[in-house]
């Protein structure tokens, strides 16, 4: 019987693999601890009887969900960092925050400065020395009982950013006790969910548009708003 403790796999190719993370997983192997990478090496391995080649393209925090690629050849992953590196991957994300923002719509940029002793990142609404430029979009899908379905869309990609951006406007995540969030049912986990990537496919060129569907049974998602808005 085939090895099947690994996240499921969204779509597979003979250069790259999309995966479905879910919370609570790291993504790159860290000593003894579970993660994406070492699963889908064992996934790889009894798939094709031999050891495979792995590159782990981007990150993922480990108490988020969703989508996340993986290259099965360096010169996949060469192209794939390339793409994140020159901001033309297109990420959505779906949130769940306590609160309602002031506008339905509309666009937070932040100065980001992290903090290694607490392992968080500190949000400023003017530059500072040593603080990065974050800029996100959002839209509020439905607000129920003071708790906002949210559609974000990264515009950078910094440590913590879309957690710190929307705590900084009020609506921190549920779950994301770091950030001033509720308490969450489970540890290591918030309502952050990577929903979707659209990317070039390093072999065809063509655009590759990969979704991950939310956690199933998952009580942080229970109130989420509509199936689908993207």
């Amino acid at each position: 019987m085939k090895h099947q403790n690994h996240p499921p796999v969204i779509k597979e190719t003979k250069h790259w693999l999309a995966v479905n993370k879910p919370a609570g997983l790291n993504v790159e192997q860290l000593w003894d601890y579970p993660s994406v990478e070492t699963q889908i090496k064992n996934y790889l391995q009894e798939q094709y009887s031999r050891e495979p080649y792995l590159g782990v393209v981007h990150r993922i925090d480990r108490p988020v969900s969703g989508v996340l690629i993986l290259a099965k050849k360096k010169s996949a992953l060469r192209h794939l960092n390339q793409q994140f590196a020159d901001r033309k991957v297109q990420k959505v994300y779906w949130a769940m925050c306590l609160g309602e923002p002031p506008e339905k719509e509309g666009a937070l940029i932040h100065y980001l400065q992290k903090d290694q002793k607490n392992k968080c990142a500190v949000a400023f609404t003017e530059p500072r020395s040593g603080a990065v430029m974050a800029e996100l979009q959002y839209r509020v899908v439905q607000t129920n009982a003071n708790i906002s379905c949210m559609e974000i869309r990264p515009l950078s990609g910094k440590f913590h950013q879309i957690r710190v951006q929307l705590a900084s406007m009020g609506c921190p995540l549920l779950g994301d006790e770091k950030y001033g969030g509720p308490t969450g049912q489970q540890p290591n986990e918030i309502a952050l969910h990577a929903r979707q990537l659209t990317f070039i496919d390093p072999l065809t060129e063509q655009e590759e548009i990969v979704v991950a569907e939310l956690p199933v049974g998952n009580p942080l998602w229970q109130s989420w708003g509509r199936e689908d808005p993207v």
